[in-house]
């Protein structure tokens, strides 16, 4: 079952696979900090779902606040139980369902350009590099697989090389956050606020973090 969660207020996409029914409240803590009000799509190909787990399945959907829930699939007792449910379910074949799938897998862009504040609550992830024009306040949380980039006050929780890459980095104009993470690598932010006014960078140095200069080079 593939589990597709959309803001209805930006681009941003997530795309969960969702495998242990038994296991959902551990699971949708993962997507308690995504940006509200959200649009959830259950694609289940060849999966026959209750009207029980579905139902388990619709109330933790709208503990995260969504508005608009959907289910596709190509099982017939699936497609019953949502509308048993009151759920805006359609049947198709299997390799329409593969289609859609893919086609949504491929809107999600390695790299991600945010302008705007990032506000508390608020949730950007990205498989590649993130770059953020503007604030990311207290409360925020953003990710990225590779590095991460705000030009402007970073104050909330960043998370860089989330797929283990210890190489990446977080630079910021203004380098406050309440937490930094590279990798499996975590800190703490500062308590006292920077008193430089030069962009700084965040990597790991023997599998600690510190906070440096960020010099960028150019070439003559």
């Amino acid at each position: 079952m593939e589990i597709v969660l959309s803001s209805t207020k930006s681009k941003y996409l997530e795309i969960y696979s969702l495998v242990d029914l038994d296991n959902i409240h551990e699971i949708f803590k993962q997507f308690y900090n995504m940006k509200r009000p959200l649009e959830a799509k259950i694609y289940a190909v060849n999966e026959s779902i209750s009207s029980h787990q579905l139902s388990k399945l619709k109330n933790h959907f709208e503990k995260i606040n969504v508005c608009s829930l959907y289910i596709y699939s190509n099982n017939r007792e699936t497609i019953l139980s949502g509308k048993s449910l009151k759920i805006d379910s359609t049947f198709f074949k299997e390799q329409e369902i593969n289609n859609k799938l893919l086609s949504l897998k491929s809107k999600k862009k390695d790299d991600i350009l945010h302008k705007g504040t990032v506000r508390s609550g608020d949730r950007i992830s990205s498989n590649g590099n993130l770059c953020i024009i503007g604030d990311v306040n207290p409360g925020a949380i953003v990710s990225a697989k590779k590095n991460i980039y705000v030009w402007g006050k970073l104050l909330g929780v960043a998370f860089a090389g989330k797929s283990g890459n210890k190489n990446a980095s977080i630079a910021s104009l203004y380098l406050n956050p309440l937490q930094l993470r590279i990798a499996d690598v975590i800190a703490i932010g500062p308590k006292e606020k920077p008193r430089n006014f030069y962009p700084e960078i965040a990597v790991i140095d023997k599998q600690t973090i510190i906070i440096k200069p960020h010099i960028v080079e150019t070439k003559n």
